[in-house]
């Protein structure tokens, strides 16, 4: 996707998401109320690594053809340059997993999470809307019987593949939901003016209703890992409502881009290499031994925004493309350059023509 064609407000929100999960990880954040402003600095926690998830979803919306989904051999051809994004991804964050910062990296669960989507690459809008909606509410449930089966896995392979699908702080089962959305939403017409209010205005619809129904079920019934709105929690009443938040938010930056420009410009700078500035984060949280969270203020996370927004301005400005995105792009393309393009055919049982 060139420079012309990209959609600035993906950008923006993409670049709210780098910099709400560095808050995450270094700021000083309580638990957020809606009624207290001096709380809402907590709003980063959960939402933004859910924001950032869901737009992968766009993403790979965006890598697959928009509103019109590639078909046969270049169909084929964009899901291996996305199956071999994921290694590379899955890779740098497992290296980041090896920094021991006591951040927990999303990196490894996002690049599951592109594999997972690759048999929901033709689906259409509403079925990826109604599988997300089936999912959020049955595979919480789901995992809540099964989970404790699997606090003592036998073997690190076993472990491994429990926390990342299943037990971990991004469980890739419950996670899929915010990236089918993603890839549903990155099948409409995002420049639409009329599809940008309706993200806006579905996303806070959905954002009330599971974060409202979840705060009458607690004090209904009492808090329980499916009755809770928590961060993290994975509830069904979680899922909803910061699924809801994150496309309120897509919607608002799409929406406000169309206006403001040349101010959002480093936001969207940072949000169009958010690999390498997510990634970078953790790196200069290795180096300077930084907490999680900061130990008094914001002083750090505000430190950190500033370097991000400084640092991804000027290297758009005179390099472009961010260094981790450079890697994955070149990567991605000399792969498929080493796959004939006749095994790609063959890779696509249907014929062309009757893909359309």
């Amino acid at each position: 996707m060139t420079s012309a064609t990209r959609i600035v407000g993906i950008d923006i929100a993409r670049g709210l998401a780098v910099l709400g999960m560095f808050g995450a990880h270094v700021g000083v954040i309580g638990a957020f109320d809606w009624l207290q402003p001096d709380t809402w600095s907590g709003v980063v926690s959960g939402r933004s690594s859910i924001l950032f998830a869901t737009l992968a979803g766009v993403s790979i919306a965006i890598m697959t053809g928009r509103r019109v989904v590639a078909t046969g051999a270049d169909l084929s051809g964009a899901r291996f340059r996305i199956a071999v994004r994921a290694m590379l991804v899955f890779v740098i964050g497992m290296l980041l997993v090896a920094l021991d910062t006591n951040v927990a990296v999303i990196l490894p669960v996002y690049a599951v999470l592109f594999i997972l989507s690759l048999p929901f690459l033709r689906m259409p809008p509403l079925a990826l809307f109604g599988t997300s909606l089936a999912a959020a509410i049955a595979v919480p449930v789901v995992l809540s019987v099964v989970g404790p089966a699997l606090d003592d896995p036998p073997n690190m392979w076993i472990a491994l593949i429990s926390y990342l699908f299943l037990t971990g702080s991004y469980p890739a089962l419950i996670w899929i939901v915010f990236v089918l959305t993603g890839l549903g939403i990155g099948r409409l017409d995002l420049t639409a003016p009329t599809v940008q209010s309706r993200l806006l205005v579905v996303g806070t619809s959905l954002a009330a209703l599971g974060y409202g129904a979840g705060e009458l079920a607690v004090s209904a019934l009492g808090s329980s890992a499916l009755i809770t709105t928590e961060p993290h929690s994975g509830s069904p009443f979680e899922v909803v409502g910061s699924l809801g938040f994150a496309i309120a938010v897509l919607g608002l930056c799409l929406l406000v881009s169309r206006v403001i420009h040349r101010p959002l410009f480093p936001l969207a700078a940072v949000g169009s290499m958010a690999l390498s500035a997510y990634s970078l984060q953790i790196v200069a949280i290795a180096l300077i031994g930084a907490t999680v969270p900061g130990e008094s203020d914001n002083i750090l996370w505000l430190l950190f925004v500033v370097v991000a927004l400084a640092a991804a301005t000027l290297w758009k400005l005179f390099i472009g493309k961010g260094p981790f995105e450079w890697l994955l792009t070149a990567s991605s393309r000399g792969a498929s350059r080493l796959v004939p393009a006749d095994r790609l055919d063959s890779a696509t049982p249907q014929k062309r023509n009757s893909e359309s």
